[in-house]
């Protein structure tokens, strides 16, 4: 096996690994001739690009422990460039949504950053969380009001650049997100119905955009068009979630952190509230790191890992939306490494 080839898949046999304790199970990835274990549609897609830097291997760390406790002490190995006011970024989910990350490990969270607040930014799809009124009242009926919930778009929008993007040289992001010195990416990891999947990556490339203009521009939607049945698919939607994101993360710089909890993994986002999928893969754990194209990475790999009875459904609609593009073009926009040790802890 050639050097490069062995690093595309070093990560995923890493991650086999520790599946193989976490499972109990050492039959999740398929053998390769050359005796690597490898999920060969996500090998495949992180072929192209070459802009990130592989010489050195990003940490991502992992607890099984989906807990108060566990996202506590997971965050405590990434949180030493999170200061001054700090922006919580998670999604609020439609009202009664049943796979939304468990308020007791929100509430935890916020309650342990001083100085932080939730935010989240208004929908672009007409829906309960459309508007800031009828976005508060979700708030409310899921339960997310025991904090300070900064509504990033509420007073409108500003632009900033998207340095060395292809598709675009601004975004159009809720305004309050300007207030912020620090972010954490706190991310419900599931699939998604036009993006394949939701990880970090999408959390602040659709969440941080703002509904009327940021979203619109994301999903390439004609004026006045919020029908979903028109917008951008496949390669170009990703690749305009990853500009989009890499605006939030220039403007943050180091001060911007990514945890993604795997969890209740529906091949629906939690914007499908109570008619998402009932998930089919079991429960993972935590994953955290300052990388996102890492944690991302990580979080695939793990679900590519899983049994396919389990796997199916996920892969399927991942691939079927040429998901795993996001991660290409991570990469090839210098956006992270694709290769990474993961530490449990």
């Amino acid at each position: 096996m050639k050097r490069r080839d062995f690093l595309k898949l070093s990560s995923l046999a890493l991650t086999a690994g520790v599946l193989s304790k976490t499972f109990g199970t050492g039959k999740a990835f398929a053998q390769t001739k050359d005796g690597v274990s490898s999920a060969p549609a996500l090998a495949q897609a992180m072929a192209g690009g070459a802009k990130a830097n592989t010489s050195q291997k990003s940490t991502v760390y992992f607890t099984k422990d989906i807990s108060p406790e566990g996202l506590l002490k997971i965050y405590e190995k990434i949180k030493q460039n999170i200061t001054g006011k700090v922006a919580i970024k998670w999604h609020s989910g439609e009202p009664h949504g049943p796979n939304i990350l468990p308020r007791d490990m929100v509430k935890a969270l916020q309650e342990n950053i001083p100085n932080s607040n939730l935010v989240e930014t208004n929908t672009l799809y007409a829906g309960a969380r459309q508007n800031t009124k009828d976005h508060r009242e979700t708030l409310k009926t899921n339960g997310w009001d025991f904090c300070t919930v900064d509504i990033m778009d509420e007073d409108g929008a500003v632009m900033i650049p998207v340095k060395g993007g292809k598709h675009f040289k601004e975004m159009s992001v809720g305004k309050h997100m300007l207030d912020y010195d620090s972010m954490v990416v706190l991310t419900h990891f599931k699939g998604h119905a036009m993006g394949g999947f939701g990880g970090s990556m999408k959390n602040i490339a659709i969440g941080c955009a703002d509904g009327p203009i940021g979203k619109k521009m994301v999903h390439a939607a004609p004026d006045n068009n919020d029908d979903s049945s028109q917008w951008l698919m496949g390669k170009g939607f990703m690749e305009n979630m990853v500009e989009s994101a890499k605006a939030t993360i220039d403007h943050f710089g180091d001060k911007i952190v990514y945890i993604n909890v795997l969890r209740n993994m529906s091949v629906d986002c939690d914007c499908a509230g109570t008619s998402a999928a009932k998930p089919k893969a079991r429960d993972i754990g935590i994953l955290a790191s300052t990388d996102i194209l890492a944690v991302d990475k990580a979080s695939i790999d793990m679900v590519y890992a899983l049994p396919e009875e389990e796997s199916h459904d996920l892969k399927e609609r991942i691939e079927s939306r040429e998901g795993l593009h996001q991660l290409t073009y991570l990469k090839e926009m210098g956006m992270g490494n694709d290769t990474y040790e993961l530490k449990e802890i």
